[in-house]
């Protein structure tokens, strides 16, 4: 690959950014497959899944104190993990929400955004518990990587929620499997909606002194590590949105995991 070609400062940058690039194709496209399985599987998944979200809490704790280039690979890495165990719960139907039923026909405004938050509710309350989690585990560490990656992925889930409740053109419908069907009758289709513009300049304005602080010539190697990591995270998110109302199906970059 060319990539061994470049410089070494260029390449204390690099690697952070294909690692989370993979990290977020790989897992999404994981999370998919599984969840492409038969149903009688499930239950004993989730249980793997929630001893590696304590393994994952566990890596966050020690990852803290460890102001290195591997503290910020293993605090962003656990990051990922502590997410993947709420995607696994909501996909699965473990954690989502006391109502599970489709919208009811004319529902609009306001009930129809407390109808939809009913759908979710579970799921959202599983996220704050989990956010409390990971800020207990990472308070007052030096490595901070985790603790900002978890709050980048939550920050950005919540805009795409109501961006797709608001109305874009590609829904991704085909993310949810059958026994959650029920929810796409409280997304919107349509060409844009006045939040989507909001969330991408405030999510390119938030990642621009990630980066400047990537390729800062002061910073040090785990800085610059942990700033690539989140400003890519970061990154990717603001691209999600973007790809929400363009005549691209994000749906292709995981086909592999969408076999049905």
């Amino acid at each position: 690959m060319f990539v061994w070609f470049l410089p070494g400062n260029v390449m204390s940058i690099v690697w952070p950014i294909l690692y989370a690039i993979f990290i977020w194709w790989f897992s999404t496209g994981i999370i998919l497959l599984l969840n492409q399985r038969d149903p009688s599987t499930y239950k004993n998944t989730f249980w793997v899944s929630g001893m590696v979200l304590a393994l994952a809490l566990v890596g966050l704790k020690t990852s803290a104190n460890l102001s290195t280039v591997a503290g910020a690979y293993c605090g962003f890495t656990c990051a990922i993990l502590v997410w993947g165990w709420q995607e696994i719960g909501f996909l699965f139907g473990y954690v989502t929400g006391p109502r599970r039923e489709p919208c009811p026909e004319n529902c609009r405004g306001m009930q129809k955004m407390y109808f939809a938050f009913q759908t979710i509710q579970h799921h959202e309350i599983a996220l704050v518990v989990l956010a409390l989690a990971v800020t207990v585990m990472t308070w007052g560490g030096s490595n901070q990587t985790g603790f900002w990656t978890f709050i980048i992925l939550w920050l950005m889930r919540q805009s795409a929620k109501l961006n797709v409740f608001l109305g874009v053109a590609n829904l991704n419908e085909r993310f949810l499997p059958n026994h959650l069907k029920y929810m796409f009758t409280y997304f919107t289709c349509k060409p844009m909606n006045p939040l989507l513009p909001l969330s991408v300049i405030g999510g390119v304005l938030c990642a621009v002194p990630l980066w400047l602080a990537a390729v800062n010539p002061s910073s040090n190697d785990f800085q610059v590590a942990s700033m690539s990591l989140t400003g890519a995270i970061l990154s990717l998110a603001v691209l999600e949105h973007i790809l929400m109302v363009l005549p691209f199906s994000s749906e292709r970059l995981w086909k592999w995991g969408m076999r049905s």
